[in-house]
């Protein structure tokens, strides 16, 4: 039991709100030490899962990015972008992005998920849009505005991917269907992946567009 003494310090170290890193640097550290390494052998064990691992680390750069547009104003211009669309809706803004993110992920093209690009991009472009119809936003409306964007973008990106022949989402169902017992070519994998996909994009786009509609009508009335 003693060895697992790693995963308590995690659940301790969240709990108490520290430093993420640090804490996982000092589980590691920690689990190492009771299983009988040597600190040289941990060092390496660490220093070698980076290398391994190194293309997820990717995520950290698209951060830094995003967080360096934010700050020179990203948000406030996506907002002005859209509020200079006449009749847009935060529903159709969520609609659009959602067209964009199938697209891109057929060709395996992320954008950084709901941190790097929903959340600084999207939002303040359906922000902007609630702000030019009906002035200041509801909290409540913002709130399923959230919900929505960060819904488009797992539905697209969940279909989107299996279009992209070679990536990780069609290898993980070639490699599903082949278990039990179905030989499946990528290229028709991807070939009846396509309606599904438009189908599911279709689906979530209405659904946001009619919730947007009937959210705008129960918080705002006939405020324009």
């Amino acid at each position: 039991m003693i060895k697992l003494i790693g995963v308590a310090i995690v659940i301790l170290g969240f709990a108490l709100k520290l430093d993420n890193i640090a804490i996982i640097l000092v589980a590691g550290f920690a689990t190492g030490l009771v299983g009988g390494m040597d600190l040289v052998a941990i060092l390496q064990t660490i220093g070698s899962s980076f290398v391994a691992n190194r293309g997820m680390c990717i995520f950290i750069i698209i951060m830094l990015v995003t967080g360096t547009l934010e700050r020179n104003g990203l948000r406030e211009m996506a907002a002005k972008l859209i509020g200079k669309i006449k009749n847009a809706t935060a529903g159709m803004v969520i609609g659009a992005y959602g067209v964009l993110r199938l697209i891109l992920g057929a060709f395996n093209v992320s954008l950084g998920g709901t941190a790097g690009f929903v959340r600084p991009v999207v939002m303040p472009m359906a922000t902007g849009a609630i702000e030019t119809k009906h002035g200041e936003p509801n909290e409540d409306h913002l709130e399923e505005i959230k919900g929505m964007s960060a819904g488009m973008e797992n539905t697209t990106w969940f279909f989107g991917q299996v279009l992209f022949i070679g990536g990780s989402g069609a290898l993980l169902v070639q490699s599903t269907l082949k278990g039990l017992g179905y030989e499946t070519n990528l290229v028709d994998l991807a070939k009846v992946e396509i309606p599904v996909a438009i189908f599911a994009l279709v689906v979530a786009s209405v659904l946001y567009y009619l919730k947007d509609k009937r959210l705008s009508k129960t918080l705002y009335g006939q405020k324009k």
